[in-house]
């Protein structure tokens, strides 16, 4: 019998509360030269389809953008990821800037709300699709030692994930891999749950961003993350 010790810390946020039933930010737009290249969901960029890039959301989450300088309003699908601009909330299609009122001016103050909670799925080369292939052996046990707490500082997130055995079994080969606190963010959107695995909690912004350095090659979108502004 194999007897596997996790310790993650567990961080528990509401979106409805906290995080991006509503979140307001900068938002930007996609340049033209974008146009037919794929996006981290797997589809094409296509400048007149109402389309957004964000740093968590679950591909296919359906979310209504408000310019707060004129009001104007834009639904959009997530199925990108980005933007990774320090400021920046949420990189739209040209098409629905259009529909904003800012292409002339390049950034706009927006508020964005999310209307439908997506699947998650893509056909991006995302670690999950990985994890998922893996065989749980019948006799693999894990010792929970959970903390509910508010980090400070600095962490990089790796990525966004639904199942709970997945998590577990992730988190871990992290710890070991990489000798960093794991923190568990746990998101519900529309009463879906779902994981947000954080690794490390630095103290400066340049030691979490030298450290995602470090984790490019394996995790090309993982992220810097500041847990005051979670």
């Amino acid at each position: 019998m194999k007897s596997l010790i996790f310790s993650t810390a567990l961080l528990l946020i509401t979106i409805s509360t906290a995080f991006a039933q509503t979140q307001t930010g900068k938002a930007s737009f996609y340049a033209d030269k974008f146009e037919g290249s794929p996006t981290a969901s797997g589809e094409k960029y296509r400048h007149n389809k109402l389309t957004a890039a964000h740093k968590s959301l679950p591909f296919g989450t359906r979310v209504k953008v408000t310019n707060l300088a004129n009001n104007l309003t834009a639904e959009v699908v997530i199925n990108d990821r980005g933007p990774y601009v320090e400021g920046r909330v949420i990189d739209l299609s040209k098409s629905a800037a259009e529909k904003l009122g800012f292409v002339n001016m390049g950034l706009a103050d927006v508020r964005i709300d999310v209307l439908d909670a997506g699947t998650g799925k893509t056909s991006d080369p995302d670690p999950i699709k990985v994890i998922s292939q893996v065989t749980v052996e019948e006799d693999e046990f894990y010792d929970f030692n959970i903390e509910r707490f508010r980090p400070t500082g600095y962490g990089v997130q790796i990525g966004t994930y639904q199942e709970l055995v997945n998590l577990m079994r992730f988190s871990e080969n992290l710890k070991t891999s990489y000798q960093k606190k794991v923190t568990v963010q746990v998101k519900v959107v529309n009463g879906v749950k779902y994981y947000g695995i954080i690794l490390g909690q630095f103290v400066t912004r340049p030691k979490a961003e030298s450290f995602r350095e470090e984790l490019r090659k394996k995790f090309p979108d993982a992220f810097i993350v500041e847990y005051k502004n979670l």
